[in-house]
């Protein structure tokens, strides 16, 4: 099915996930149980196609799908993923309308990630729904939203997070710049909402213990995707003096940062979260030449089988593949399926708590106590493309190189979740 341009509303979206690629993400090492073999597993995913982060919802669509695809043509479990999108234009309303609407049709899997205010609205939603309609349970499968208070104060039975969240990333971010000396007077700037504040707490948090000697020089939050004109937030960072900035923003976000920060020919570097979403490398261009960091679970140049796979999508949609959270997903769901024979909702979060299964990044684990996937986090640095890291995004002759790698021990933060399971 080809998408319309993000600009254009795109309303519901039915895509039945087929095989269209031969090469499965690992050969069974038996045949699929009975109990799960040929059944349909329904997925919800709810996140925005339009407005300014729209661009970014139609790339995480196209690879939940195309992530599908790899699995159903082989996986553990023998079963198959069914993909549904609905555009939920970044908002908390409309997403529990596409919630209401998902438990109409029966399906039992929800799938988002981008903004945490919509992952808080639908941990809230799918736990009332859970404890009022026993035997038609739901699990929420975060790919992406990030704020840590959701495997920790606000941790629920019925979410797991497979992303690293943002304590995480800031663990590996203050362990790199623990050795850049020449770091030494931060500014933060970010978004205004959950993940935003949260990334602003840890930056203060996390650098204050492992470089006292760092200064933050400025601190702003701005509108989420509302900003069109980054140049007087760029114009504080230069007037404080920071040779840094710490940024949790993303798509239009990150983008339209960096355009202003090139036009105004701010020199500083930047740690990012979310440098490769669609239009920021182009956006980025050759001017971050070693300047721009981003922390995260995997890269475009870790080569193998999610190399192949990324060059695979970039020639089907002429875009790049970056969320890669869908593979330790689908993953987690086939293997804890085989575990619990079965793909009921129920049986199946039993069996993803404490998981632990190999993915593109190494052995991971589902954390048992809060529902955190622990896993190996990289820091990548924006440089020329080149014969050992080739892959160039949105074809910019640039790429994300990796710089250092930190196992899942490191980033591994501590959680005060206090878990309360069914029953």
């Amino acid at each position: 099915m080809k998408f319309a341009l993000p600009s254009i509303a795109l309303g519901s979206l039915l895509l039945c996930a087929t095989p269209l690629f031969a090469q499965a993400p690992a050969k069974p090492a038996a045949p699929a149980p009975a109990a799960t073999k040929g059944q349909v597993v329904k997925m919800m995913w709810i996140d925005p196609l339009t407005g300014l982060l729209g661009p970014v919802g139609v790339n995480q669509l196209r690879s939940l799908q195309f992530t599908a695809d790899k699995f159903n043509a082989g996986n553990v479990a023998g079963v198959k993923f069914e993909v549904q999108g609905v555009d939920n234009k970044l908002s908390p309303a409309e997403s529990l309308n596409a919630l209401k609407a998902a438990l109409d049709q029966g399906v039992r899997y929800i799938v988002q990630g981008n903004g945490s205010s919509v992952a808080g609205a639908l941990i809230d939603a799918i736990d009332k729904h859970n404890a009022r309609n026993p035997g038609k349970e739901v699990v929420y499968l975060n790919y992406a939203a990030v704020d840590p208070d959701f495997t920790n104060s606000k941790c629920n039975y019925w979410h797991f997070r497979f992303d690293a969240d943002t304590s995480m990333k800031m663990e590996a971010i203050a362990s790199f710049l623990k050795d850049q000396k020449d770091v030494k007077k931060v500014y933060l700037l970010n978004q205004n909402y959950s993940h935003g504040h949260q990334v602003a707490k840890y930056a203060k948090e996390t650098l204050g213990r492992k470089r006292p000697d760092v200064q933050f020089v400025g601190e702003d939050l701005h509108p989420l995707a509302q900003v069109r004109d980054f140049a007087p937030y760029i114009a504080k960072i230069k007037a404080s003096g920071a040779d840094t900035v710490i940024t949790g923003n993303w798509g239009s976000d990150l983008g339209l940062l960096f355009k202003a920060a090139n036009e105004s020919g701010y020199n500083g570097k930047f740690y990012t979260y979310y440098t490769f979403t669609t239009g920021t490398p182009s956006q980025l261009g050759t001017a971050g030449e070693g300047r721009v960091y981003q922390v995260s679970y995997g890269h475009y140049n870790m080569g193998g089988q999610i190399g192949q796979w990324g060059d695979e999508f970039k020639a089907k949609y002429k875009d790049d593949y970056y969320t890669t959270a869908f593979v330790h997903m689908f993953h987690a769901l086939s293997n804890a399926m085989v575990k619990a024979q079965s793909t009921d909702p129920v049986k199946v979060a039993a069996a993803m708590e404490g998981l632990k299964f190999n993915s593109f990044n190494g052995e991971v684990e589902m954390r048992k106590t809060d529902h955190q996937l622990q896993q190996r986090l990289y820091m990548t640095v924006w440089q020329k493309a080149s014969k050992q890291y080739p892959y160039s995004p949105e074809n910019t002759g640039m790429t994300l190189a990796p710089v250092a790698t930190y196992e899942s021990y490191v980033s591994s933060t501590p959680t005060s979740c206090q878990m309360k399971r069914p029953g």
